[in-house]
């Protein structure tokens, strides 16, 4: 199973799944990185790790449907069977959502439905559960489809939040469940024993 992995940023959690691989614990194989943010540091995780990569963007491609022909173009090109967004910002297209349809995996950092939506990543979804004094939060990972945050979920795992926890101390611990849960679910999914 070839996996394609769309970031924005640094891509700690591809650099997980890329070292799950190559440690032979996650049987996939990377077929492309793509990026809509040039300086991306999960570029140069790639390229460290020989794997194609490209950006595509408004810049590269100002037209939102031009936008979205390239990125299904590179997926298809590069032989990509599942695509996983790892921290990626940008909504995909409906081209490349209908030809990838069940087959685009995301990674959230609350438990579904629960803080997610529009406007809900990063530090934001953190602040949202602090603001509403939640003793829990957790990792989900969720089939991706047309609205944010509203895809199959295909499985969830609990971090709990601490009295004394500041925005920066919950993120950080959900994001060192991120690396572990993501690959876990991945290696399920490999073996179908978690249908898409």
């Amino acid at each position: 199973m070839k996996i394609a992995i769309l970031a924005s940023h640094g891509g700690s959690n591809m650099q997980a799944v890329l070292d799950a691989i190559a440690c032979g614990r996650l049987g996939m194989e990377p077929s492309i990185i793509i990026s809509n943010n040039r300086k991306a540091y999960a570029l140069e995780r790639a390229a460290a790790a020989g794997i194609p990569h490209r950006v595509l963007n408004g810049t590269t491609h100002p037209e939102p449907a031009d936008l979205d022909q390239a990125i299904l173009a590179a997926l298809r090109e590069s032989g990509t069977d599942i695509v996983l967004l790892a921290g990626y910002m940008k909504k995909l297209g409906p081209a490349t959502l209908s030809h990838f349809d069940g087959r685009i995996v995301n990674i959230h950092p609350s438990l579904l439905p629960k803080f997610g939506g529009q406007g809900m990543y990063g530090s934001r979804v953190h602040e949202a559960v602090l603001a509403s004094s939640e003793t829990e939060t957790g990792v989900t990972i969720h089939l991706v489809d047309g609205a944010y945050d509203e895809g199959r979920i295909l499985a969830q795992t609990p971090v709990p939040v601490l009295p004394e926890d500041t925005v920066e101390t919950l993120a950080a611990r959900v994001l060192e469940r991120e690396h572990r849960f993501l690959v876990e679910t991945l290696v399920r999914v490999s073996k179908g024993e978690i249908p898409l």
